[in-house]
């Protein structure tokens, strides 16, 4: 969740989280306009389709003509065995036309070798509705206003599409290169055509030597908090239904793509300040019997857990939270059979002897799973008191237990905490990450509302997501944390906008497992991340004085994206961000030719 200082927690005694309002949808009926720059462009243009490759690292208005560098005709691209390249094709006119649809074909080599056209994937990019325009800057964590905004983000996989006059109509072109793919030049063409007209693309793909590992085995520790209830809900299935695994499965595996570690699970009851559309709920029930005794239910905890590992995700659980917000907890009174709502604060005695006897029997439970080890107690934006207070608690019953943390630096939580996230703009110096690593300890850095830049909104350049893994790398942080994967507002497929945020903030992917250009983009920039420390390692392994000095030239690159250790002093410019991406991108691939001989 965003800083504690940025969202008010709930107030104390405010436990029944059936009396807190829930946000309300907002509908499409409020919006105002596409706010093209320049509408009078349209009856200059030639009638008829037109269509041409376009940066990915920028959007494009629904009703505004585009403004190219090049005619677009080509798209030139270099990657290794095994990664995911994307491009993206522009369809416009000022005409209707009908019909439309894309064809790929097989990229091949000079030798007959080929990237099969089943490699090669083609997603419509629909448009929906954020609360602020393109490359917003001046903005408020608190939104309040109405205002409306059509953006392109969500993926869609089609078959045709009809194009209205005056509008444009992005297509994501995502290729996956093979791991077995022979290095060398590809080519091969993209036809795009309508009912009436037809238009031909190229492409050329350049495959080195490298390979980069299946994202199971990346080391970048990406962490996108999941609300497997919101997938329900939106499906309206039983939770925890055959249905609703069955959905989980999909919806999961797109996140394990992008090298997703942690699984999110909750033994708290909406540990959060009940600002979501659909409460995350417990996955471990607490019944207290009639004689005093405490029994634990973890049959939801299993099958999720079970669900994400066998989606692909895997790594650490994050259970939620020895620290809710308000320090409240639920648990079912086996005498009276209905629900009781208290507040324990990690100070008090009450918390304590509770939790040493909760983890004396989570703890069990488990050893017998196999799990133990990659489980996490999650503690999320506190009193920096409270957060000290229930770690020690934790501390004191055993060992054996790893805390992970998400909120603003604080030295003195330096060693207690195995794995530390803070938000960007209030970060540990560099002596302070590299102590924790020595101690084998794991830091990395979260965005939420804020800051505005860089950032993952509906309306943020996608440029923003992919230096989010190279500030990573630069920093020397091992990976990325967000609130949240899928936290989705009333009605996401159209409208991105949340009564409290803004659009985009807590969610990355849509119903029905469906990416979109902020999720990769996002991508994008974990798959640099993971070139870096593969060539860092090639090139400390090298006798070639050509690659060390190619080496050296990149890490001063990469330290450009942290700039002024103090962060209130940084100006993050869109511009600037894509050009230093784009240089380093340039530079890896020359140290990827050197290094992959």
């Amino acid at each position: 969740m965003c800083s504690s200082a940025a969202v008010a927690q709930p107030k104390p005694g405010q436990v029944d989280s059936a009396k807190i309002p829930i946000p309300q949808p907002h509908y499409q009926s409020e919006y105002t306009s596409d706010l093209c720059r320049d509408p009078g462009a349209w009856t200059k243009l030639k009638p008829g389709l037109h269509a041409a490759f376009a940066s990915t690292d920028e959007l494009y208005l629904r009703c505004e003509v585009p403004s190219l560098k090049s005619d677009g005709r080509i798209w030139e691209a270099t990657g290794w065995k095994g990664e995911r390249l994307n491009a993206q094709v522009l369809v416009w006119s000022s005409n209707s036309l009908e019909q439309v649809r894309l064809r790929v074909e097989d990229l091949k080599n000079a030798n007959g070798r080929a990237i099969p056209k089943d490699r090669i994937r083609v997603n419509m990019v629909r448009y929906v509705l954020s609360n602020f325009p393109y490359q917003a800057k001046n903005f408020s964590c608190e939104v309040t206003n109405d205002t409306a905004y059509l953006l392109p983000d969500r993926l869609e996989n089609f078959e045709r599409f009809d194009l209205p006059e005056r509008t444009v109509r992005p297509v994501w072109i995502s290729i996956d290169i093979p791991a077995t793919a022979e290095p060398g030049d590809y080519t091969g063409v993209i036809h795009v055509n309508s009912l009436k007209d037809g238009s031909t693309l190229q492409v050329k793909i350049h495959v080195q030597p490298i390979t980069l590992p299946e994202p199971r085995d990346w080391k970048f520790r990406l962490d996108l908090w999941q609300n497997p209830w919101v997938v329900a809900e939106y499906f309206q299935v039983e939770p925890w239904s055959e249905e609703h695994k069955n959905l989980l499965k999909k919806h999961l595996r797109l996140y394990a793509e992008a090298g997703g570690k942690y699984i999110t699970t909750y033994t708290v009851h909406s540990p959060w300040s009940d600002n979501s559309y659909r409460l995350e709920g417990t996955m471990i029930e607490w019944l207290k019997a009639a004689d005093g005794s405490w029994k634990f239910d973890y049959s939801i905890f299993d099958d999720y857990v079970q669900l994400a590992r066998e989606a692909g995700v895997g790594g650490a659980i994050t259970i939620y939270t020895p620290v809710p917000w308000g320090h409240r907890f639920r648990y079912l009174d086996e005498t009276s059979g209905n629900y009781v709502y208290e507040e324990w604060s990690p100070t008090s005695e009450k918390f304590k002897t509770f939790w040493t006897l909760f983890l004396d029997d989570l703890k069990k439970h488990l050893l017998n799973k196999g799990w133990l080890e990659m489980t996490y107690l999650g503690i999320n934006e506190n009193p920096l008191e409270h957060t000290i207070a229930a770690a020690k608690v934790i501390k004191q019953h055993s060992k054996d237990w790893k805390i992970t943390y998400a909120g603003n630096w604080h030295p003195e939580l330096l060693s207690l905490l195995d794995d530390y996230s803070v938000i960007i703009s209030s970060e540990p110096s560099l002596k302070e990450l590299q102590e924790r690593t020595v101690k084998g300890f794991t830091t990395t850095y979260y965005v939420c509302c804020n800051p505005p830049q860089p950032n993952n909104f509906i309306f943020s350049a996608p440029v923003e997501g992919r230096y989010i893994g190279w500030y990573s790398a630069a920093y020397g942080y091992q990976g990325f944390l967000r609130w949240a994967y899928d936290a989705w507002p009333a009605d996401p497929m159209r409208d991105a906008r949340h009564t409290l945020w803004p659009a985009g903030d807590c969610f990355l992917v849509y119903p029905g497992g469906n990416s979109s250009i902020r999720f990769e983009k996002l991508r994008e920039g974990i798959v640099d991340y993971e070139k870096i420390r593969i060539l860092r390692k090639l090139a400390s392994e090298s006798t070639s004085g050509t690659s060390k000095e190619l080496m050296k030239g990149f890490e001063t690159q990469l330290s450009g994206f942290v700039g002024d250790r103090d962060f209130s002093k940084r100006e993050y410019d869109v511009t600037k961000m894509t050009e230093t991406v784009q240089k380093g991108k340039s530079m890896m691939e020359a140290l990827s030719k050197a290094l992959g001989k």
